[in-house]
C-alpha cells in the first residue's frame, strides 16, 4: 500500500511538471502566476482522475473480473465525463472531444505503465512461490535420505551381527562416522565432491566386510577433483541400489564396479553391477532411485544426463553433471 501511494504521488507529479512545461510557452497569457499554476494543476487532476477510476475501481473491479464489455462502457463513460467536466465550459464541445483523445492518449499510456508493473510485480511474486517451494520439496527430499540410508546400513549390521562377526563392533563405529557426515551434510547445500566421494568409498568398505567373498567391489576415481562441489547425497542411493539389488539380493557371486570421472567442470558418475539370475522387476523400484531422480531434476535440471541401462545379466547406469549449474 506504502510503495502504491508513493507511486501515484510521484505519477501525479510527473504529470504536474509535464503539462507545466506543455504551456510554459504561452504563460503570458495567463493574468498571474496563480492562474497558470492553477490550471497545470486542474488539468493534472482531470487526467489522474480518470486514470486512477480505471486503475483502481474498472480494472479491479470488472477487467479483471472478465467483465469486458461493462468495463470498455464505464471506461469511455468516464473519458467522456472528464472531458465534459473540463472543457465543456471553455470550448464547448470542440474542445471536449479534444480533451476526450487527449484522455485517451494519457489514459492508454498510463494503462500500459500499470499493466507492465503488475506483470513484474506477478513474475516476481511466481518467482519467489517457485523459489520456495522448490526449497521446501528440497529440503523434504534430503530428509528422506537420511532414514533410507540409516535403514541400510542398520540392515548390514544386522546381518553381521547374525553371524557373530567380530567385526560387527568395527562396523559399528564405521556407520556411526557416516552418519556424522550425513547429518552434517544434511545442513549444507553443497559439500565437497572429494568429501562425498570419500563417503562412498567407507560405505564400500562397510558393505565389503558384510558381503564378505562373494561381492567383488572395484571403485575407481580420475581426474582432478580441486574445488568442486556437489549436492550432498546425491550419488549415494545408486550405490545403495546396486548393493541392494544385486550383490544383497543373491548368494551367487556377483560384481560392482563404479567409477568417477572427472572432466573439467562436470562429473561422469558410473555403476554397473551384476544382477542375480532371478529379481522381479517390481524390486528395481525403490524411493531411493526416485528421491535421487527428482532432486536432479530440481538442482541441475538442464545440465544432467541420466542413462539407466537395465539388461538381463547386469544393471548399469551413467550419470553425467555438470557441477557448477547447481540451481539453488
Amino acid at each position: 500500500m506504502k510503495n502504491t501511494i508513493l507511486l501515484n504521488i510521484g505519477a501525479f507529479l510527473l504529470v504536474l511538471i509535464l503539462e507545466v512545461l506543455s504551456v510554459w510557452a504561452i504563460k503570458d497569457k495567463f493574468d498571474t502566476d496563480y492562474s497558470f499554476y492553477l490550471h497545470s494543476v486542474n488539468f493534472t487532476i482531470a487526467i489522474m482522475g480518470v486514470i486512477w477510476i480505471n486503475h483502481l475501481v474498472l480494472i479491479p473491479y470488472l477487467f479483471d473480473k472478465k467483465r469486458y464489455f461493462l468495463y470498455t462502457i464505464l471506461l469511455f463513460g468516464s473519458l467522456f465525463l472528464g472531458a465534459y467536466m473540463k472543457a465543456y465550459a471553455k470550448d464547448g464541445w470542440y474542445g471536449v472531444n479534444k480533451m476526450i483523445f487527449f484522455l485517451i492518449y494519457t489514459t492508454g499510456t498510463g494503462m500500459a505503465a500499470f499493466f507492465v508493473r503488475r506483470n513484474i510485480l506477478f513474475r516476481k511474486e511466481n518467482d519467489e512461490k517457485e523459489s520456495l517451494q522448490k526449497e521446501m520439496e528440497l529440503n523434504y527430499l534430503k530428509e528422506q535420505v537420511n532414514p533410507h540410508f540409516l535403514f541400510n546400513s542398520l540392515n548390514s549390521i544386522y546381518s553381521l551381527s547374525r553371524q557373530q562377526s567380530p567385526e560387527t563392533p568395527d562396523v559399528v563405529m564405521q556407520l556411526s562416522e557416516l552418519m556424522r557426515y550425513q547429518l552434517e551434510s544434511a545442513k549444507k547445500d553443497t559439500v565437497l565432491l572429494k568429501e562425498e566421494l570419500e563417503f562412498i568409498e567407507n560405505y564400500l568398505l562397510l558393505e565389503e566386510k558384510r558381503l564378505s567373498k562373494r561381492c567383488s567391489i572395484e571403485f575407481l576415481i580420475e581426474g582432478n577433483l580441486a574445488d568442486l562441489r556437489i549436492a550432498p547425497m546425491l550419488l549415494i542411493p545408486f550405490v545403495e541400489n546396486a548393493v541392494k539389488h544385486g550383490a544383497q539380493s543373491t548368494n551367487e557371486q556377483s560384481k560392482i564396479d563404479i567409477s568417477a570421472s572427472i572432466k573439467n567442470t562436470s562429473i561422469h558418475f558410473s555403476v554397473v553391477n551384476s544382477k542375480p539370475s532371478m529379481v522381479s522387476e517390481s524390486k528395481r523400484k525403490g524411493m531411493g532411485l526416485e528421491n535421487v531422480k527428482r532432486r536432479l531434476n530440481l538442482l541441475y535440471l538442464d545440465s544432467h544426463v541420466l542413462e539407466i541401462d537395465d539388461k538381463e545379466n547386469l544393471y548399469r547406469i551413467n550419470l553425467v553433471v555438470d557441477l557448477t549449474s547447481l540451481k539453488y
